[in-house]
C-alpha cells in the first residue's frame, strides 16, 4: 500500500489546519462507483486565546461534476476548546463515484473575548488513479 498522501495546510487568525487525504482501497468498489476516502484533520491553536470550533461546513466536488455541502454543528459529535497551543485531530471519511474528486470548506469559531470568525479549510485532492493505474 503506497503511503504518498500529501499534506494540505492553512493559516487563518491563529488556526492552522493541516489535512491528509488518503484512499482506501479495501472500502472501495470501483464496480459500483463507489471510491472511499479518508481524511485526517489536525487543529491547532497558534493564536493568544482559546477558542471553540462551532460548526463545519464542507464543499465535496466529485469529477462526475456532482458538487455537495455538508454542514452541521461540531467536528465528528464534537466542539473541542482549543487553548492556546493545544491540538484537536480527528479522522473522517467521504465516499465519490469517481476516483478524483476535492474538498475544501471552514470551520466556524468563537474565541474567548466572543468573536467569531472563520478559519479556511484548505482545497485537497481525493484521488485513486495510483492505486487503480497499478492494479491490472
Amino acid at each position: 500500500m503506497p503511503d504518498t498522501a500529501p499534506f494540505y495546510y492553512r493559516m487563518t487568525e491563529g488556526i492552522r489546519i493541516t489535512v491528509r487525504p488518503t484512499f482506501l482501497p479495501e472500502q472501495s468498489i470501483p464496480e459500483q462507483r463507489q471510491y472511499v476516502f479518508a481524511y485526517n484533520v489536525r487543529i491547532e491553536n497558534t493564536g493568544q486565546q482559546s477558542t471553540q470550533l462551532l460548526s463545519r461546513r464542507w464543499r465535496i466536488h466529485d469529477s462526475i461534476g456532482e458538487d455537495t455541502v455538508v454542514a452541521g454543528d461540531g467536528v465528528v459529535g464534537e466542539q473541542p476548546l482549543l487553548v492556546p497551543g493545544a491540538v484537536h485531530e480527528y479522522q473522517s471519511f467521504c465516499v465519490l463515484k469517481s476516483a478524483n474528486g476535492h474538498m475544501e470548506g471552514e470551520y466556524r469559531f468563537v474565541r474567548a473575548d466572543t468573536t467569531r470568525f472563520e478559519a479556511s479549510i484548505p482545497r485537497f485532492t481525493l484521488t485513486a488513479d495510483e492505486w487503480l493505474g497499478s492494479s491490472s
